[in-house]
């Protein structure tokens, strides 16, 4: 037996370790009483807020992610990933190849305080061959930042996010940026927001000045003119200075008053902040602003404070709500591998949706029923990390050395619980792949492995006997990623070639014997033993399902990622 060391007024128990998947070991866990009180879990999940920032690339995503920590307090320069001289770079950006190409390609956790609450920020790949990453980090969020660029709108990427977030009924708060360049008309933006996604965008703040001639914002709910002065290059907090009205019309002259007569229109049109319908997925916060700049930034973050909720609890698989001051439980929604090169590790992110966490808690995997030790849990900011001894509902736990851990895993500790799958995209592009050094041939499966489980790619094989892979993904960027990451962290150089197909769809034995007839048919098998058809035109896949309605060819919605 061992012994844990308990807060909140709670006294210490006797533990059992880990050891047993008996009845009698779950009923242990629930009898010697990891949770909290009550009023404590309650307390921190209040706290608490955890959110995705969304956009498409090159809209200043990772730039306000760096500016959020800056007006944290949790850096004392922001950085920017193509600094002078790489002097400086992007906290979230913590991987090589992101560094070098200034984007970013996988998701990261940034935790911070602001305001005596706690930020979870999920910091989440733009570009579109990485959605699925992004897809993921949704499924464990509260609320979402979508950032628009004021010169080009709603991009297709950023409807796409959208679509995701409506599905999930997530609130949406928007960023208007780069408001300091020339673009587009604002209004003309308000319209384009409700007609391409239906989401109302009510105007917390609105810009003084046309776009390229940025003076400050007004805030609606005060009337007052904010005015900011710059900085050098961004990195540290800009001034700001709060005009009342008399003052802003004297000193802002025919830019305040434009601004008041558009900020007329929106009151006539009833565009003002709701909280209801943001809570319900129907209208939007909207801020303008500048994160390159700093202006506007700290309106922004007030506001994910202020209106964003708190976690809230979540239904498990059956639909059953597990409410939050109940008995521990979280789910994998994401794994990632080598984030330390020097020790080559796993960390498996689990979001925290009841009860509460401790370091060295036993917890029950979901996918095994075995009890599972949490000894090596972390908190995670971008590539570093420290250790984490309590963790409350909203928060994301770091398990370290987890390399059996895969996306979708539930925890729990007493009543068992299995949370909704996390869905993930079907695959457009698919390349077999070798190794060039057949002496690292176990090197070579293994980082194959690990790729897949991270969601890198989806890995597939041929039951029929050729050994040689087939690496399945959304777009290419996927496949440069997976060949670079084999080379930099298991010094495996490979190669790709285009296999020629173009859709794929889930069947069955039955149907698959059927399909040995056709010759520009291919069947594989993916790790979790399903079988996918691959087809090398869509016109015959199209053909066979019109022939042949009985056969089994289902789209492509798969729960989790396979090695």
């Amino acid at each position: 037996m061992t012994t844990l060391p308990l807060d909140d007024g709670c006294n210490a128990r006797d533990v059992p370790r880990a050891g047993s998947s008996s009845p009698a070991f779950h009923a242990a866990v629930v009898d010697k009483g990891y949770e909290a009180t009550t009023s404590r879990i309650i307390h921190e999940s209040a706290r608490r807020r955890t959110f995705a920032i969304i956009s498409h690339p090159d809209a200043g995503k990772t730039t306000l992610t760096e500016k959020f920590l800056l007006y944290a307090g949790k850096v004392a320069e922001a950085g920017a990933v193509k600094a002078r001289s790489g002097r400086r770079r992007a906290v979230s950006d913590w991987m090589t190849m992101e560094r070098q190409r200034g984007i970013s390609i996988t998701s990261t956790v940034l935790q911070f305080t602001y305001r005596d609450h706690v930020v979870n920020l999920l910091d989440t790949p733009g570009h579109r061959d990485f959605s699925e990453d992004t897809y993921r980090v949704l499924s464990s969020v509260d609320a979402a930042v979508m950032i628009l660029d004021v010169a080009k709108g709603i991009e297709p990427q950023t409807l796409k996010l959208f679509e995701v977030c409506r599905a999930r009924r997530l609130p949406v708060l928007t960023f208007l940026n780069k408001c300091d360049r020339t673009g587009r008309d604002p209004l003309a933006l308000l319209d384009e927001i409700e007609e391409q996604i239906g989401l109302r965008a009510t105007p917390v703040t609105w810009p003084v000045g046309t776009p390229g001639d940025f003076q400050g914002v007004i805030d609606r709910r005060s009337g007052d003119f904010i005015r900011f002065t710059r900085t050098a290059r961004g990195a540290s907090v800009s001034v700001e200075e709060a005009l009342d009205q008399g003052r802003a019309a004297s000193e802002a002259g025919p830019a305040w008053k434009a601004a008041m007569e558009e900020c007329s229109l929106l009151d006539e049109v009833g565009a003002s902040l709701h909280l209801e319908s943001f809570l319900a997925g129907e209208s939007s916060p909207l801020f303008v602003g500048s994160a390159l700049t700093n202006f506007g930034v700290r309106h922004l973050l007030d506001a994910i404070v202020d209106l964003a909720p708190a976690p809230t609890a979540r239904a498990d698989s059956s639909g059953k709500v597990r409410p939050l001051d109940s008995a521990f439980s979280g789910f994998v929604f994401k794994v990632q591998a080598n984030m330390d090169p020097a020790h080559r590790d796993h960390v498996a992110f689990v979001r925290v949706c009841s009860g509460r966490f401790e370091r060295g808690m036993t917890v029950v995997h979901g996918a095994t029923g075995r009890p599972f030790g949490t000894k090596h849990a972390a908190s995670v900011f971008g590539s570093e990390r420290d250790t984490i001894d309590l963790a409350y509902p909203g928060d994301v736990v770091g398990l370290v050395n987890a390399s059996d851990l895969h996306i979708g895993d539930s925890f729990y500790v007493g009543e068992p619980v299995t949370y909704p799958p996390i869905p993930s995209c079907a695959p457009e592009l698919f390349a077999t792949v070798r190794s060039r050094d057949i002496s690292k041939y176990k090197q070579f499966h293994r980082g194959l492995a690990q790729m897949a489980q991270e969601g890198v790619v989806q890995v597939l094989r041929d039951p029929n006997g050729d050994p040689t892979p087939v690496v399945a993904a959304v777009g290419p960027m996927q496949f440069e990623v997976l060949s670079y990451r084999l080379a930099e962290e298991l010094g495996v150089r490979v190669e790709l070639f285009p296999t020629g197909h173009k859709a794929a769809r889930r069947t069955d034995r039955e149907t698959a014997a059927k399909l040995s007839a056709w010759s520009s048919v291919r069947v594989l098998t993916r790790g979790d033993g399903a079988l996918l058809a691959l087809f090398e035109s869509p016109y015959w896949l199209q053909r066979l399902e019109a022939d042949h309605p009985d056969w089994t060819l289902d789209p492509i919605v798969s729960s989790t990622t396979f090695a």
